[in-house]
């Protein structure tokens, strides 16, 4: 069921999540030794629904602590602010208290070890650097659901733009990843042939319709957790709360069929 969504009902971060993850049999793709990186979305200090909720992520945290005592387990992000970095962030937004509370490292992925990577496929990004890390780990991603103005939804694999080193994507503009906003659509289909995550844990439990940082939310809110192995398969499902038809969003027909399927099915946790 590689690319089955898994959706659940959300009223309790702890209690909903993992039921959710006990039925994606999660703990049996994990590393029992190895190490793993959450990938939440922290592209600013603001308060959810704009980024990842610290609550998720401590339970999170707490449940693959249960499962996988012996993993190696880091949370990591890159923000785009070019006027401060990532750690003010975790900071206002509550992970250095997770971090000392779980005894898990906080890695701002801006300032991580970079490889070089190539592939003559990928007509956006031929060359990447992108953070050693990445390829070192078990990728979970932790992204919220949010309209974009520019790349119609910001969802699982434009999270991985968190990736993405200042030092080679900031290339002047008021961003620190600027050069991403360049034919945007190619260049998170190119990234995430790169590096898709291995399994993503949507927040859905509000959702933001117009905007990543400003504007209305989901009226009725979505109120749930969705999960999956499959990126394309979570992120055409995630566009269709938002209203919106996943085969007008450039990024993700571009994937269909070559990082995933967008025509997953998806079973809903009781």
């Amino acid at each position: 069921m590689v690319d089955t969504v898994w959706i659940r009902r959300c009223s309790d971060w702890r209690r909903d999540l993992y039921s959710l993850l006990e039925a994606t049999l999660l703990p049996e793709e994990l590393p029992g030794q190895g190490r793993i990186l959450i990938k939440p979305n922290l592209v600013e200090p603001l308060p959810p629904p704009i980024t990842t909720p610290v609550e998720l992520i401590a339970a999170l945290v707490e449940y693959l602590q249960e499962k996988v005592p012996g993993a190696e387990i880091i949370i990591g992000e890159g923000c785009g602010s070019k006027d401060y970095d990532t750690n003010r962030s975790f900071a206002e937004l509550g992970y250095l208290d997770l971090s000392r509370r779980y005894g898990v490292e906080l890695l701002d992925l801006n300032q991580a070890e970079l490889i070089s990577i190539s592939n003559p496929d990928c007509r956006r990004w031929p060359q990447m650097y992108l953070p050693a890390i990445v390829f070192e780990s078990f990728l979970i991603s932790v992204p919220v659901l949010k309209a974009h103005t520019l790349a119609g939804v910001t969802l699982t694999m434009k999270n991985m733009m968190g990736l993405a080193p200042p030092a080679h994507y900031q290339q002047g503009g008021h961003w620190k990843k600027a050069a991403i906003h360049e034919r945007i659509q190619e260049a998170i289909f190119d990234l995430n042939r790169y590096r898709a995550p291995d399994f993503t844990l949507l927040d859905a439990t509000v959702g933001m319709r117009e905007a990543h940082l400003w504007g209305a939310t989901c009226e009725p809110p979505p109120n749930m957790l969705v999960a999956g192995f499959d990126p394309v398969a979570v992120d055409a499902f995630g566009t269709g709360l938002l209203d919106r038809d996943w085969r007008q969003v450039g990024h993700i027909q571009m994937a269909n069929g070559v990082l995933g399927s967008a025509a997953g099915s998806v079973l809903e946790v009781g």
